[in-house]
């Protein structure tokens, strides 16, 4: 692979992840042949942020692989609650393990981490920016379930203003044919301008609506998100917004037979119990998938070995005005970086336009 972090999933070319897949699609198939792949190799587990799939599904895959892991669930547990920079952190920990797996409430933070990691690090989760790996069990339950990614109408259903899983979806989405978005949220909580630039950009047919009821019978894939309300700094938002969108067995009769309901989960109130047994629910499946993809992801970062990363420039301010960017608690040495979305100047930690 000539990728060596995992930041985004724009990281990856269609032909990188497609080998991802077909080597996870071996390890399914025959996972005793695996059992050696990462022997005496080590994960740093960092999860600044609660997690229960993401973190066991690493955990695990690192395990079934001959490795071992390590690394903490809890910052108060590290030295985070004595003031400790997150470069310095990084610093540390890639001198002791042969990977890093991160999740940050802060967006960007997996970007900064790895302009300081001698080893490769992967997102896990940065706030409400992006999520590549779940990405990689999204797309592993399609193509495994359905044979194809090309071509599928696909509605993301939620908080998509917020949803890191949501936007990591479609930037995966550009490398594929033929898609069709039905983007399904309250107007407060559509996706944000950054994510509709990069659409445009890429050319990817979308549409916007507030109902679900109205478009579920043009799906091939129904995405349901949860509202979430770890990131709502407004707590009437999240109690407007909660509850906004339930899928029972009653709106799948409106679905396709073969239309296949995702969630990145964990769910609150927005899928019903009783849509559980229906063969179109395929999220249980999809924890399942994501084990084998990050397997297949690990197998070739944790053996790529250490690496002394470039020198960076020394920041002294922030140029974003994100409130949830990393550089908003790490500009006093984070180097200013932007990117071109579209024409416009971004923040290449959390993508968001530059005022």
């Amino acid at each position: 692979m000539s990728f060596r972090h995992l930041i985004d999933f724009g990281d990856l070319s269609r032909q990188e992840w497609e080998a991802i897949y077909a080597r996870a699609e071996q390890i399914m198939d025959a996972p005793e042949e695996y059992l050696d792949a990462c022997r005496g190799k080590l994960e740093a587990s960092l999860f600044f942020e609660p997690s229960t799939r993401t973190n066991f599904s690493f955990q695990t895959a690192m395990l079934r692989l001959g490795g071992t892991v390590f690394g903490f669930a809890d910052p108060k547990s590290s030295s985070t609650a004595k003031g400790e920079t997150l470069k310095d952190t990084i610093k540390m920990v890639s001198a002791y393990s042969d990977v890093i797996v991160m999740r940050n409430p802060r967006e960007g933070a997996a970007k900064a981490a790895s302009l300081y990691s001698e080893v490769p690090v992967i997102n896990a989760g940065d706030g409400g920016h992006m999520h590549p790996t779940q990405t990689m069990a999204d797309l592993t339950t399609i193509t495994r379930l359905r044979g194809s990614v090309d071509g599928i109408s696909i509605g993301l259903c939620g908080d998509l203003k917020n949803g890191r899983t949501v936007h990591s979806l479609i930037k995966a989405l550009a490398k594929f044919n033929d898609i069709k978005f039905y983007l399904i949220s309250p107007r407060e909580l559509a996706i944000p301008d950054y994510m509709r630039i990069f659409m445009r950009e890429n050319h990817m047919w979308f549409t916007e609506v507030t109902g679900l009821e109205a478009v579920i019978p043009m799906l091939d894939v129904l995405y349901m998100t949860r509202i979430q309300r770890e990131r709502f700094i407004d707590p009437l938002e999240y109690e407007r917004n909660k509850g906004v969108y339930i899928l029972n067995r009653r709106k799948l009769q409106r679905a396709r037979p073969n239309m296949m309901v995702l969630h990145p989960l964990p769910r609150v109130d927005e899928i019903a119990v009783d849509v559980d047994d229906d063969p179109r629910a395929a999220y249980f499946e999809q924890a399942r998938f994501g084990m084998y993809a990050r397997m297949a992801l690990l197998m070739d970062l944790a053996n790529q070995g250490h690496q002394k990363p470039d020198p960076v420039e020394i920041g002294t301010k922030p140029v974003c005005h994100n409130p949830n960017c990393i550089t908003q608690t790490e500009g006093s040495y984070l180097p200013p970086l932007v990117k071109t979305i579209g024409g416009v100047e971004c923040c290449a930690y959390c993508d968001k336009e530059l005022r």
